[in-house]
Formats: structure tokens, C-alpha cells, sequence
């Protein structure tokens, strides 16, 4: 028997810099991506490939999955799971599009299904990281609330999951 689906979760904005800026910033790797909750992407840009976000200092891993695929300043999807739950993967994709003054920028996260528990909270997740991405590129800044947020953030991540912890991820082979 088949799991019901879910409608994919959409979330589109412009953003006011070329489309390189963005691509450049979406798929940076090794490096803090701000808008995307202070984590640094680690992955080869290439299907196929093991994709994680990692905290700043790489001891916590808060998404996991693999590269399905990349197309270069126009799309780049992968599957994405929360190390904090056992759900199955779900799928996300970044699109691209150049449009007068800047570009079209739309993220659309699908693969929902009965086994996920409140795929409505991920929704939001996007609509902040695009205003975030948008601010940051556009401003080259971020919200001061949001750094004050970030560092919340830091100072009680020894609360996180186990599951969350970088050799625990490890030993399971995610």
C-alpha cells in the first residue's frame, strides 16, 4: 500500500543580484552560508554525491542527503533529511531564473508524505532563508535579530539531538 502524498511546498522571491551571486551562494561549500541557518554545505556538485549541513564548527550535522542533480546557475536538488527525526528523505530543489533587475529565485520541497510530522514548519523554514538570502545578497549584511539568533544558537547547541552529533551520524552511515 502506497503512503499518501502531500503537496510540495513552493516558496519563490527576486532577488536583486545576478544570477551567479546566488548560484555561488546556494552552493558554497566548506564555507558558512548565513542565510541558510549559519551551516556550512559539504558536497561535491555532482549526482550522486553525499550532501551535509554542518554546523559552524562541523561537530553537529543537521541535514543529510544526496546530490540528484546540477545544473549550473540554473538548478541544484538533492534529497534532505532532518538528522533529528527519522523520516524518510524528501526532495529540495533551488531554480534559478535571470528576470529584469536581479533573478527568480524559487525553492520547491516535495516527497511529503503521512510518515513526516509537520512538513508545514518546513515551509516557513524556506520563506525565512529566502528573505535571509535576499537580505544578505542584496545588503550584504544580516538582520541584527538574526545574528542574535545565530548566537542562541551556538550557545545551546550541547542541547541538540545525539542524532545530531557528527560521529553519530557517521556510525550510521547517513
Amino acid at each position: 500500500m502506497t503512503q499518501p502524498s502531500f503537496p510540495d511546498h513552493v516558496v519563490s522571491i527576486h532577488i536583486g543580484v545576478p544570477v551567479q551571486r546566488v548560484w555561488d551562494e546556494i552552493t558554497k561549500t566548506g564555507q558558512i552560508q548565513p542565510a541558510l541557518y549559519n551551516t556550512v554545505l559539504e558536497c561535491a556538485l555532482q549526482p550522486g554525491s553525499r550532501l551535509r549541513y554542518y554546523s559552524p564548527n562541523r561537530k553537529r550535522v543537521f541535514i543529510v542527503g544526496e546530490v540528484v542533480a546540477v545544473e549550473p546557475l540554473r538548478k541544484f536538488s538533492h534529497t534532505y533529511r532532518f538528522t533529528t527525526t527519522q523520516e524518510p528523505p524528501t526532495l529540495v530543489t533551488w531554480e534559478l531564473k535571470e528576470e529584469a533587475g536581479g533573478c527568480r529565485v524559487t525553492v520547491t520541497h516535495s516527497g511529503w508524505t503521512a510518515a513526516h510530522k509537520a512538513p508545514e514548519k518546513v515551509a516557513a523554514g524556506w520563506t525565512e532563508i529566502l528573505g535571509l538570502l535576499k537580505h544578505e545578497l542584496e545588503t550584504g549584511d544580516l538582520p541584527t535579530k538574526t545574528k542574535i539568533m545565530y548566537a542562541v544558537m551556538g550557545w545551546f547547541m550541547f542541547m541538540m539531538p545525539k542524532s545530531t552529533k557528527t560521529e553519530y551520524v557517521d556510525q550510521q552511515g547517513a
